[in-house]
This record gives C-alpha cells, structure tokens and sequence, in this order.
C-alpha cells in the first residue's frame, strides 16, 4: 500500500473514533457499546465522502460556500450512521483537499489527483458502499431538491432510489434518479457508490436549508435514513 494513502487511512480510523464520542455519550443504549467494542475496520464500511475541500470550493454564493456545506452535513450523516452501529468513515473531516495526499499518481491536474484518491481509499478499505455528498446549482432559480446520481449498476440504483425517496419527503417533491455517466467516482469506483446532490445553492429556499444546522441535520437524516433502508433490503 501507498504509504500516503496509508496514512490517510491511520488518520481516518483516528478521526473516526474521536467523532463517535459525542455519539456515545448522547445514544441512551445498544448502537454506541456496538461502535464502541468494535475495531476500527472489523467488516466492510460506508464511506461518506465529503466533496470538494481546501483549495477546491466547489461551487458558491457569495461567501457560501460547497466544500463547508458538504463537510457539515457529511459529519451529520457520518455521526447518524454510527450512532445506528453502522461501520461508517469521513474521508476528509477538515477543510482541506485529498489531492494534497496524492503523490503517487503522476498528473498534474490537482482534480484528477483529488478524484484518484477518494477512488483509491474504497479500494485499501473494506466497502460496502460510498455516499458522495455534494451541493447542486442550476441557472433556473426555482429548482430545488434533492437528487441522486447512480453508477450503471443495480445495487447503486437501489441505493441511488432508497435516498431520493428520503430527500423527497424532506423538500416535499418528486424528484428522479439520474445515471451519473461522466462522474469519475461513479466510473472508478468498484462498489456500490452514488453522488447525493444534497440541495441547489441557487435556490433561495434550499440555500436556507442548505447553509441552517437544523435543517443540515434534517438533510442529513434523510441520507442515512435512505442508506439504512437499502441495507435491509440488499
């Protein structure tokens, strides 16, 4: 193994341990003394990949930016997920980009670096699916919601539906599933992944939900609510 990538992994398992406490000491009984007892990787995971970080924004609204909201509801998810006893990892959790890691794929574009590396960590650790969270934009102002990208790939449909279906109920729409054919994740990625574009920043209703802890967390919900709905029926 890449002795970067390993690294980035230690750091992940240390991260992940440290940001289930506060789910430990809040959870009244069952899921927290699952996460607590068990190793850092005893079976396959869920990977939440928080999009964008560092030098890469993603897109924005004056000073709002993706790369804050995606890393914000993206440790909501994460905490949700492990506060159920769900085996779940960040791959970043701090404002900083993944390419800076990638020093073994010889490319001088920092973005490929950056989509190699996310690639590369559900390769090294045992997945059992990744969650890709980004923020959408749209020149129609009006369009809000979720939506849901999957790979050409049935057990990504399902995971890519189960979501949708969540998202949805939160913003009150009906939305549809769309084949994420050009995304390099979706491409590369060997498990189950989808890419949830988590709400459009162009739109002034989902901007408030968007950029708001509370509804972050409802956002949040409805993405690990979704994961979870797949996992009992696969």
């Amino acid at each position: 193994m890449n002795k970067l990538l390993q690294l980035t992994i230690s750091a992940l398992i240390a991260a992940s341990l440290v940001l289930t406490f506060p789910i430990q000491a809040m959870a009244k009984s069952g899921p927290s003394e699952e996460v607590k007892e068990h190793p850092a990787f005893p079976r396959d995971v869920i990977i939440v990949d928080a999009g964008h970080g560092g030098i890469d924004g993603g897109t924005s609204f004056q000073n709002i930016l993706e790369k804050d909201i995606n890393l914000a509801i993206a440790q909501k998810v994460f905490m949700l997920l492990r506060s159920q006893g769900y085996h779940a990892v960040l791959n970043r959790t701090g404002d900083y980009a993944l390419s800076d890691d990638n020093h073994w794929l010889n490319s001088r574009s920092r973005h490929q670096r950056d989509l190699a590396q996310r690639k590369e960590l559900s390769q090294q650790i045992p997945t059992l699916v990744v969650v890709s969270l980004h923020v959408n934009w749209g020149r129609n102002t009006s369009k809000r919601g979720g939506l849901v990208l999957f790979q050409d790939e049935g057990r990504s449909v399902l995971l890519a539906s189960a979501i949708q279906q969540q998202l949805d109920q939160l913003y009150g729409n009906k939305g549809s599933i769309k084949h994420g054919r050009p995304f390099y994740l979706l491409n590369q990625v060997a498990d189950p992944a989808v890419i949830v574009e988590t709400g459009f920043l162009s739109n002034a209703e989902d901007r408030n939900m968007l950029t708001d802890r509370r509804e972050q967390l409802k956002i949040a919900k409805a993405i690990a609510n979704g994961i979870s709905y797949y996992l009992t029926v696969i």
